[in-house]
C-alpha cells in the first residue's frame, strides 16, 4: 500500500454476502449506503488517499460468509481498483485477524475513515480498535448501514435507525471517533 497522504479509507464488509439475505438487505436502515460508499471511494482516489477493501469470511460454516460459496467479495456496484489493498478478516474488527495495522502504519497512515456494512458490528468495532491503536478515526455514518434487531425474549426490538444513532453517540461521546457524513467528509477534505 502506498499513500500520498496520512489518511486511508476503510470500506468494511460491503460484500455480496449481505445481499444473500434478501429480507435483511431489503430492510436496511440506509438504502443510500452503496451510493455514499462509492462517493467516498471516488473522492479518496481523487485526493490520493489509499482505499482498503475489507471483507468478512467464515470458512467452513456453509453460510453466506463461507468463501466456498463465492459471496465473500465486494458488492458488484463497487469496483476495487487493481492497486487497492484487499484484506479478509475472520473477526468482527478489521485488525485482530489481519495485517491491517502493519499495512497502515507502514504506509504512514495516521487517520482512518470508516464506512461499510453493519454500523454497530464490524464498522463500530473497527473504529474502537483503530482508536485504541492510536489512529484518528472518522466515522461516516451515512456510508454505513444495518438492519433492525428483532425482539428476543424480554428484549425489545431495536430499529436500524436507532442502532445507527446509538453508534454515533457512543463513538463520539467516548472519544473513539469524529462522526461525519459523506457530504461533509468530501467537502472538508477538498478545502
Amino acid at each position: 500500500m502506498t499513500a500520498s497522504s496520512d489518511t486511508a479509507l476503510l470500506v468494511i464488509d460491503a460484500q455480496e454476502s449481505f445481499r444473500q439475505r434478501p429480507d435483511d438487505w431489503a430492510a436496511t436502515a440506509n438504502p443510500a449506503v452503496l451510493d455514499n460508499i462509492a462517493l467516498l471511494v471516488d473522492h479518496a482516489r481523487t485526493v490520493g488517499d489509499p482505499v482498503v477493501w475489507i471483507t468478512h469470511s467464515e470458512p467452513g460454516t456453509g453460510g453466506v460468509f463461507d468463501p466456498a460459496l463465492g459471496f465473500v467479495r465486494v458488492i458488484g456496484e463497487l469496483a476495487p481498483a487493481d492497486d487497492e489493498a484487499a484484506v479478509t478478516k475472520t473477526t468482527i474488527n478489521a485488525f485482530t485477524s489481519t495485517d491491517l495495522q502493519e499495512r497502515l502504519q507502514g504506509a504512514g497512515i495516521r487517520r482512518v475513515v470508516i464506512c461499510g456494512i453493519r454500523t454497530e458490528q464490524c464498522c463500530e468495532t473497527t473504529a474502537r480498535v483503530a482508536a485504541d491503536l492510536g489512529f484518528e478515526v472518522e466515522f461516516v455514518t451515512d456510508a454505513t448501514t444495518t438492519s433492525a434487531i428483532p425482539s428476543h425474549g424480554a428484549l425489545a426490538a431495536v430499529s436500524g435507525d436507532d442502532i445507527m444513532r446509538r453508534t454515533e453517540s457512543i463513538l463520539s461521546a467516548r472519544g473513539f471517533a469524529t462522526i461525519t457524513d459523506t457530504k461533509t467528509r468530501i467537502g472538508a477534505s477538498s478545502a
